[in-house]
């Protein structure tokens, strides 16, 4: 493919480099969209290795706006960072706090459902915005600009997440039993 050549990405809308290679097996993005993300993630890892909330934004953020096409893994992929995203936005849970609120979620997953329709996301942030960031602070806020974007961009689906939320207590601590000798 053309490396010089921009295109639009299938998720997030954003141009991008049109380019042949790896891309995550179902998040639905371009390859090119995907190598901006990675470099993202490594800048984070290892410019930025203090940011666990901005890191749990970035992550869930790019697997909400790149939904992909409906399968199981989509549809546990989209439902599980939407949660995250409310619990974070909207509930105001750290990301530690967030990822701690989501460890039993697995055991509802009979309860996620494709989130139709799939929001358009021209227009809103996207992981380009983010990776111009010059520093860790303006960094963390593209990150959460980012982040509610993309959460607005879902907003005819905030009661779906909402109601799953409550339902399943999914804010409730997780128990953890512990047997001796074993």
């Amino acid at each position: 493919m053309n490396n010089n050549k921009l295109i639009k990405c299938y998720g997030c809308k954003a141009e991008i480099k049109n380019m042949d290679g790896p891309k995550h097996a179902y998040i639905g993005s371009d390859s090119g969209c995907w190598d901006v993300f990675c470099g993202v993630l490594a800048k984070e890892y290892t410019e930025y290795n203090e940011l666990w909330q901005t890191h749990r934004l970035t992550v869930d953020t790019y697997a909400a706006q790149h939904p992909g096409n409906p399968g199981r893994r989509e549809i546990q992929s989209v439902f599980i960072h939407l949660t995250r995203l409310y619990l974070q936005i909207e509930r105001g849970l750290d990301g530690k706090r967030a990822n701690a609120a989501m460890l039993n979620i697995s055991r509802f997953k009979s309860q996620y459902v494709w989130l139709d329709p799939v929001p358009d996301f021209t227009g809103t942030i996207n992981i380009n915005d983010v990776a111009m960031a010059r520093d860790i602070s303006e960094h963390k806020h593209f990150v959460e600009l980012w982040a509610k974007s993309v959460w607005q961009a879902w907003s005819r689906h905030h009661e779906t997440i909402k109601y799953f939320v409550e339902h399943n207590k999914i804010m409730q601590p997780v128990r953890r039993e512990f047997v001796h000798g074993k």
